[in-house]
């Protein structure tokens, strides 16, 4: 008898303690989930548009990104809590004469052409935004405030006018070069080695030419000798758009602590990119790396391609990822930089910058419906509520005014 007491006793107590820190537990996760609903977010690096006008994906739908359908949609923003997003107009670097700069603006173009399709189609979910004040303006109307970037500076050719055609159609920054050296400055990534040691002449007018219109001037990709002497030019902070700590994971797509304490004097901005290989370093993968190698030049490094072999070219690119996955860093990774970063410099100048669809995805942060799990992890780390909301949007946006203002100074 005295045993049936006990075990009821402890059974009541076990009941009595265990259920409340369940709902505790909930209580606190749903807290959290309006938290970061509530906040301003915005990822101000995401390769989307290589996806729009594609068959098979629409991005007014749902999609699976285990299914091909990509990072980012529309719904699936909303889902994940994402309210503003720079999409990319991205041109893959080649050749620099006059046929390779005039294929590459016409390809700037389209996609520019295929954004403002795409916004078209769906004006009920998102608008195009223009300045740093839309993205509160868009989102009190409860829609997805888009943004352009340029990546890659080969679409200018040699044309500095064309700097203020693509500001006019929209772009807010240029990430000066990408994996090769350009006519602007030399990559972080050539093979070759650097060709101008930083930037070129023709790139020091583009940096001004930016100042002047109030662009972002992007040097997420470009070499560090070419950051150093962006930041001798520039009037105004700049970003990097989607780069990580080169202490934390060593790649030279990475900033050093130099780079980082010289990005702070600027008054810019270093955007966190989820892509894995700038997260954690890596295991080697001869196969996969050959497999992607034989891909590229396959299709000519994706260059000049009409979009019927554009299309079998993103399908076999998908292909290779099932046959090869490369292992995916975590969320908790991802904000290790983000901690060195702001015990380096301060939380004034870090944010988020995903490169979804460009090959960013982690573990626990595969697409944009799961951006909530950084937010997740930072709250875990001990950040303030105000502190996540730099992180998240707002020292992005101070740099965006601050360019903004730069260029009334310029234009006075």
């Amino acid at each position: 008898m005295k045993k049936t007491v006990y075990f009821f006793v402890a059974s009541l107590l076990a009941l009595l303690f265990v259920a409340p820190d369940s709902s505790i537990a909930q209580h606190k996760t749903e807290k959290l989930h309006d938290f970061h609903q509530r906040l301003l977010t915005l990822d101000s690096h995401t390769d989307t548009p290589l996806r729009l006008g594609r068959k098979g994906f629409d991005i007014g739908q749902k999609n699976d990104p285990h299914q091909g359908g990509g990072k980012i949609d529309f719904p699936r923003m909303k889902q994940g809590g994402l309210d503003a997003v720079f999409f990319a107009v991205f041109v893959g670097q080649g050749a620099r004469d006059s046929l390779g700069n005039s294929k590459a603006k016409a390809r700037a173009l389209s996609i520019f052409d295929h954004i403002y399709h795409a916004l078209d189609q769906y004006p009920e979910m998102a608008s195009l935004a223009l300045s740093s004040k839309d993205a509160v303006r868009i989102n009190k109307t409860g829609k997805r405030a888009v943004y352009i970037g340029i990546e890659n500076g080969y679409p200018l050719g040699t044309d500095l006018s064309m700097v203020e055609t693509y500001y006019n159609k929209g772009a807010r920054y240029i990430t000066l070069c990408h994996t090769k050296n350009n006519d602007i400055c030399d990559s972080s990534t050539d093979d070759n080695g650097p060709e101008f040691d930083g930037l070129s002449p023709f790139g020091e007018q583009v940096v001004r030419e930016m100042n002047r219109l109030g662009m972002m001037v992007d040097v997420s990709h470009i070499s560090d000798s070419a950051f150093f002497d962006v930041l001798k030019t520039t009037e105004s902070p700049v970003i990097a758009s989607h780069s990580n700590a080169r202490a934390v994971c060593n790649h030279p797509r990475n900033m050093t602590d130099e780079m980082l304490l010289a990005l702070k004097e600027n008054g810019g901005v270093v955007q966190l990119c989820v892509l894995s290989s700038y997260v954690k370093e890596q295991p080697e993968m001869p196969g996969r790396d050959s497999a992607f190698k034989a891909l590229r030049a396959k299709y000519n490094n994706f260059q000049n391609l009409s979009e019927q072999q554009m299309q079998q070219a993103h399908e076999d690119w998908a292909a290779t990822e099932q046959a090869f996955p490369a292992p995916l860093a975590t969320v908790a990774d991802l904000v290790d930089h983000l901690d060195h970063i702001v015990n380096l410099i301060g939380i004034e100048h870090v944010g988020i910058g995903t490169d979804f669809d460009g090959g960013g995805a982690l573990s626990d942060c595969f697409d944009v419906s799961e951006i909530e799990n950084i937010t997740r992890e930072l709250v875990r780390r001990g950040y303030s509520k105000r502190d996540i909301r730099k992180i998240w949007s707002g020292n992005f946006l101070r740099v965006f005014s601050a360019v903004e203002k730069g260029a009334t100074k310029s234009n006075s």
